[in-house]
């Protein structure tokens, strides 16, 4: 099965055409010819966002490093946008190189991400530089055999959070990469790709029923709905360790 890609002549949902607009001017505005290409990903750029709770994702490929004032650049965006555009909740900056992206390295990670994930809305495009992919285990473990590191920083985090606020972002985050972990578990048997995190967690469970309540916790973390501190941890402790296992033993057994 060949994976679609996101269809770039679909027009963003009207609450966030104007905002990418906006923002590629910007950046091109701070970046100058460094600047190569820029590219949305995530829900805005599946056209699913949800006003108040969907972020803005960007990937920004540039020529050269630009780390001397990448952080005040991606701050006055940020200030600006939360000025303009209250109901998107964040902008996600994920930076590259041309060199970076555009080599074999990068076929599992920033190619299928181009290719699959994302739409460019300025510049040369590079997802055309990668072929159609397939659903496998290399994909799979790419985006999440580092479960275990990841889910261990989160914890941290959550012990940490200081307001409702902050611990109900942390939570929506946690369950929607240990959802997606899931199916990746489940790729090389069902053969497909989904990015949304519910329809991974139906998925996964044609193949594991027996993981019914942890997917419906999951589902509830994903909501607005902030629960219990212990309650996060617990699911990281158990079901997240279960999820780090199994990641191991399927790299053990396919490679």
């Amino acid at each position: 099965m060949i994976l679609s890609a996101i269809d770039p002549k679909q027009p963003f949902q009207p609450e966030y055409s104007k905002a990418v607009t906006e923002l590629v001017t910007a950046l091109r505005s701070g970046l100058g010819s460094n600047l190569h290409s820029i590219y949305i990903y995530g829900s805005v750029a599946r056209k699913r966002a949800t006003p108040s709770r969907s972020n803005l994702d960007v990937i920004i490929v540039t020529q050269q490093e630009f780390s001397s004032h990448r952080s005040t650049l991606f701050n006055t965006v940020k200030w600006r946008f939360q000025k303009q555009y209250p109901h998107i909740t964040e902008i996600s900056f994920k930076t590259a190189l041309v060199s970076e992206v555009a080599s074999l390295e990068s076929i599992f990670s920033w190619g299928f991400l181009l290719r699959h994930c994302a739409v460019c809305v300025y510049g040369e495009n590079l997802s055309e530089c990668f072929g159609d992919y397939e659903p496998s285990w290399e994909i799979a473990k790419h985006w999440n055999m580092d479960i275990e590191d990841w889910l261990t920083v989160y914890r941290n985090r959550v012990v940490r959070a200081k307001d409702e606020q902050e611990l109900g972002a942390i939570q929506r985050l946690i369950a929607k990469k240990m959802l997606r972990a899931s199916y990746g578990l489940v790729i090389p048997r069902d053969r497909a790709w989904y990015d949304s995190p519910i329809d991974c967690g139906k998925h996964f469970l044609h193949y594991h029923p027996e993981m019914q309540v942890e997917v419906e916790r999951l589902v509830i973390m994903l909501s607005a709905r902030v629960i219990a501190k212990r309650s996060i941890v617990g699911m990281i402790d158990s079901f997240g360790g279960w999820l780090s296992k199994q990641y191991q033993k399927t790299e053990f057994r396919i490679g």
